[in-house]
């Protein structure tokens, strides 16, 4: 059998069209970029920003989402009524972490004139044609990622986002989730960093790939029974899924982001796989210590501590994950910023290899 290319993994059945795709609806997407883009320039300080799913129109005060009409193997936001209802979970779901930050929902709608126009939240006066997430503007500086570049963060911010993070935890809910169907979840998703690692898409020491990817498959199955009994004691939350140091801000009280809305089951998390992701990532960054005073910060106030080999599999596991995804931004037609894809990933392997070669200290296991 003739393993897939990475393409592969994210083309969809050439028959099965996107709207996006159809006959002028590129041009409706580029009219409600270029609404957006004139509501930003109308404010001092506004921009407009492209990511990966979404266009961001940034003002002085507000910040309004507008997601992309696109359509992965994990996500669905290719017509009007999906790209509502995921700008309503988004709303949802983040107001766990940020109740303050997350506004509303408003409709943007084409008025008598022909004109788009930024509607009243559930008060839509016209023809509806998207939806956008509104947002309250956080100061860029206090964001985690920005703060670690300006050498600004303290050991007291990192315990309150701990604090908060625990808050969160304890109060998330904790739907049962079957053993093997959590080890089987863990496995899939190591298939696919697999699958993308190992494509010959990329300029990657494909030998050095091929062991970090039998040592992290070596430590899953080597914490096999861990990971079950997390799942059986009922260890796995609703959490954040995309808790990154971009995603954390250090206002007081901090508040955290952009949770991944669009895919529950990878919502569904143990607390210290999702502490080693920020940890991970903040090692990337420099910031060694943040990791561990966030385990223990949580770790006081909800138990239940992972054991140094089980964190350092969670810490390499994520690193993987993060270098797949960063990976495919490079299989998509017209990728964004594409000299930048393979440096970082190969950074992710990095830290994988860290992990898993010189363990990182991780509160003793109960």
């Amino acid at each position: 059998m003739t393993q897939p290319t990475g393409k592969s993994l994210i083309q969809t059945d050439p028959n099965d069209r996107l709207p996006a795709e159809r006959p002028g609806a590129a041009g409706a997407t580029a009219e409600k970029v270029a609404f957006l883009r004139r509501l930003a320039a109308s404010e001092a300080g506004g921009e407009l920003r492209e990511t990966h799913m979404s266009w961001v129109c940034i003002g002085s005060e507000r910040v309004l989402k507008l997601k992309k009409p696109v359509r992965y193997p994990y996500l669905d936001f290719s017509t009007l009524a999906a790209r509502e209802a995921n700008c309503r979970a988004e709303l949802r779901l983040n107001r766990r972490l940020a109740p303050e930050v997350y506004l509303g929902v408003r409709p943007l709608v084409r008025g008598s004139d022909g004109r788009l126009a930024l509607g009243e939240p559930e008060r839509a006066a016209g023809e509806v044609v998207d939806w956008l997430v509104e947002m309250r503007r956080l100061p860029e500086a206090a964001m985690l990622d920005a703060a670690l570049a300006g050498g600004r963060v303290s050991r007291a911010q990192i315990e309150a986002v701990g604090n908060r993070l625990a808050d969160f935890y304890q109060q998330a809910e904790r739907p049962e989730v079957a053993p093997e169907a959590h080890l089987a979840e863990l496995r899939r998703q190591q298939a696919l960093n697999r699958a993308i690692i190992t494509a010959r898409d990329f300029m990657l020491d494909h030998g050095r790939g091929e062991r970090l990817l039998q040592a992290v498959e070596a430590a899953l199955e080597e914490q096999a029974d861990a990971l079950r009994a997390r799942a059986a004691g009922g260890r796995i939350v609703e959490g954040h899924g995309d808790l990154r140091p971009e995603h954390v801000c250090l206002t007081d009280p901090p508040v955290i982001i952009d949770c991944l809305e669009f895919n529950r089951t990878l919502r569904l998390v143990d607390p210290y796989d999702e502490l080693a992701f920020l940890d991970m990532e903040c090692r990337r960054l420099g910031a060694d210590w943040i990791g561990p005073l966030l385990v223990e910060t949580v770790a006081a106030r909800i138990g239940g501590r992972p054991s140094p080999g089980l964190y350092a599999f969670y810490l390499a596991f994520r690193a993987l994950v993060r270098a797949r995804l960063t990976l495919v931004h490079l299989l998509e037609p017209s990728p964004r910023e594409p000299e930048k894809w393979q440096p970082l990933a190969r950074r992710y392997l990095d830290l994988a290899e860290a992990a898993l070669l010189r363990p990182p200290e991780a509160p003793a296991g109960r």
